[in-house]
């Protein structure tokens, strides 16, 4: 029972918590049937003058695998269409509810659309909800979402007052990084719920949230404190600060100076864009 209860635990923590079968599948013992069946079919095996020579030419054909369904450029493109015909912020929550072309909805128990204000003249965009996101259907409410609050109270802002969203509105199986091609067929979504909700600056919480917003190659230690653009569909160019996500700081407690320096920075610029 002990053993029982610590390997709960470590699935825990792991970020496993939807079993993907009804029952349980003993691996382990598969493999040891499958090494107990290998010998026995050897040794029945006739050898090379025994064999017929039909034998190869009536071996059945292996079976073919089916192949996981991942975004292709025709979802890409349904995104797209359904993205652009949202009007509204809440149009476009809908639309993302309704679309099945991203594997990671099947495996998410929310849609983590957005939260705060979305008539804000700031917008905070991370990468992807975590486990206690995708429980409560809220971006940032966590541990790096309860550090986050504090960055945004240390240069006079609160929830009330900023709109948080991420690059993908689905928790990924294990806290897994997004591949490419997720990111890809949800950046139709984001972009558009940047453009409908029109902040007047964007702060890019993490790297990979700072390269779908810009398109930089660097990475966020290089990319942090350097005012970038992001330029919407219609033409529109959003002031981006880059900066290092809550969840790093957390590991790397030394590194928030940096991040403190690049929260000033954009209170400076807020501060001057609403006067």
């Amino acid at each position: 029972m002990t053993n029982l209860r610590e390997l709960l635990h470590f699935y825990d923590e792991a970020g496993v918590d939807t079993p993907l079968e009804d029952a349980p599948v003993d691996r382990f013992s598969q493999i040891e049937a499958k090494r107990v069946v290998a010998p026995a079919a050897h040794a029945s095996r006739p050898s090379q003058q025994q064999r017929p020579e039909r034998a190869a030419a009536s071996q059945p054909a292996p079976p073919i695998l089916s192949k996981a369904s991942v975004p292709d450029d025709a979802k890409v493109a349904m995104a797209r269409q359904l993205a652009s015909s949202a009007a509204t912020l809440e149009e476009l929550r809908e639309q993302l509810a309704a679309f099945d072309g991203c594997n990671l909805k099947f495996t998410a128990k929310n849609l983590v659309f957005a939260d705060g204000n979305p008539t804000a003249s700031i917008m905070f965009v991370g990468e992807a909800p975590g486990r206690e996101e995708d429980l409560e259907g809220v971006p940032f409410i966590g541990r790096s979402g309860q550090l986050l609050d504090r960055m945004f109270a240390a240069i006079g802002l609160d929830r009330t007052g900023v709109y948080i969203a991420n690059t993908i509105p689905w928790r990924p199986p294990g806290n897994r990084t997004p591949t490419p091609l997720e990111t890809e067929i949800c950046r139709p979504f984001f972009e558009r719920q940047i453009e409908l909700a029109n902040p007047k600056l964007l702060v890019a919480l993490g790297g990979p949230a700072a390269k779908a917003l810009t398109n930089a190659t660097e990475g966020i230690l290089r990319l942090r404190g350097n005012w970038k653009t992001h330029m919407t569909a219609s033409g529109i160019q959003i002031p981006v600060m880059p900066t290092l996500h809550p969840a790093y700081l957390l590991r790397n407690p030394a590194q928030k100076r940096f991040a403190w320096r690049d929260f000033v920075s954009v209170k400076m610029r807020l501060r001057a864009l609403t006067d």
